[in-house]
């Protein structure tokens, strides 16, 4: 594919491929909704179910299980194969698992179905970036990996809210029946739209363990653990912060988030190809300040609300930098792999950080929360920031001297 085409002389970029990189946008939304939905569904799905609102709390934490426990040796099993039948077969797993849902009054079989979602979500993750990246050159690669994930954000700022309130107007089952029919329809528009890729061919396939050591992915992977550790001390007890800040209004407080998180996933869209080690400095250095912030002034509700619309904008985007940084340093045709085991750590740091923001708020209180994330954040910045030869670059392809 040439990366460019000539008018009168000028060189103008390759359009994206946007039909196909919005369906893969539209799989991780799916993803995620399918993930998060029961959360918001709590008070409706007991009853039904025969279990207390905690039981069916456990439906989300089961999906995050098998999606941490599958990630890598699924993504290990399934390299070989032609990526787009792996990608079809995932959604159509969602379809089917979303289904069950919807028709199952026993919590055994829901809780069945939501183990088989994860897994099926651990197998979307590790090849989404991956795929994005084939399909643009590599100067565009960052572009299109920020579309994608552009999903995320909006399932988290847009759509978990909106399928609460679809459930209270038609009811849970209906809504599980209506993500299954929207699986099904994707399923559609990927065969139409998104192009088929070989997978890895057995005799050039790096082993498992040789991609986790590949020049560059060390530093990336610990940039991931460290950052959302500290994201997730914070992120996971706001609510308790925000009261004791005197605030109190919590889903004011989320709502600020979650619409800065679309702002930064954009900015970051604009910034992610021509200056990612930078952009991505200023994200890290952004988060850190914002924890410092709130460790000194959240009391006064303009610096809690700023603060935290800083932060959304910072975060929105790190993930869109650290993943463009992960293909270029893995190359496409080992991304899957290398996303495999980021998305492993990925789920470690939220685990690991809601752990440890628990037994902070327990023993120390909500103040002691931004203090807490504060260190953490400050080494992924600083992992970034040595990290300048293989992992973080200033460009995509080109090095400075020193790692």
């Amino acid at each position: 594919m040439s990366t460019a085409s000539m008018v009168k002389g000028t060189a103008v970029p390759t359009p994206l491929p946007w039909s196909g990189l919005l369906a893969l946008s539209t799989a991780a939304f799916t993803a995620v909704l399918t993930e998060l939905l029961p959360a918001g569904l709590l008070p409706r799905m007991a009853p039904a179910l025969g279990v207390s609102e905690a039981r069916v709390g456990f439906l989300v934490t089961g999906y995050a299980a098998a999606s941490f426990a599958a990630a890598i040796p699924v993504t290990a099993l399934l390299r070989g194969l032609p990526r787009r039948p792996v990608l079809l077969g995932a959604l159509l797993g969602f379809a089917l698992s979303n289904a069950v849902v919807a028709l199952s009054s026993s919590y055994g079989v829901t809780f069945a179905a939501r183990l088989a979602a994860g897994v099926m979500g651990g197998t979307l993750w590790a090849m989404l970036a991956g795929y994005a990246a084939r399909m643009v050159p590599a100067e565009r690669r960052g572009r299109a990996i920020a579309v994608v994930l552009a999903g995320i954000t909006l399932a988290l700022a847009l759509g978990v809210p909106a399928g609460t309130a679809l459930a209270g107007a038609v009811g849970w089952r209906a809504t599980f029946g209506l993500l299954a029919g929207l699986a099904v329809l994707l399923m559609g528009w990927v065969r139409w739209r998104v192009p088929g890729f070989p997978g890895e061919a057995r005799g050039e396939r790096v082993p498992l363990a040789g991609v986790a050591v590949l020049p560059g992915l060390p530093v990336i992977l610990s940039v991931t653990l460290f950052l959302l550790l500290g994201h997730q001390v914070m992120y996971t007890y706001i609510a308790p912060f925000t009261d004791q800040a005197g605030f109190g209004r919590t889903d004011v407080v989320l709502l600020v988030f979650g619409a800065s998180t679309v702002a930064g996933i954009w900015g970051t869209g604009l910034l992610v190809d021509r200056r990612p080690r930078a952009t991505l400095l200023g994200a890290l250095a952004l988060c850190a300040a914002v924890m410092l912030a709130l460790g000194r002034s959240a009391d006064a509700p303009p610096v809690l609300l700023a603060a935290v619309a800083l932060w959304g904008v910072a975060f929105g985007g790190a993930p869109t930098l650290i993943q463009t940084a992960l293909v270029h340093a893995s190359g496409p045709a080992a991304s899957d792999v290398a996303t495999s085991l980021q998305t492993t750590v990925y789920n470690a740091g939220i685990a690991g950080g809601s752990l440890t923001g628990g037994v902070v708020l327990e023993r120390w209180g909500a103040p002691a929360l931004p203090w807490t994330a504060f260190p953490l954040i400050a080494l992924a910045l600083t992992a970034v920031a040595v990290g300048r030869r293989h992992a973080f670059p200033a460009a995509p392809g080109r090095r400075s001297h020193g790692d």
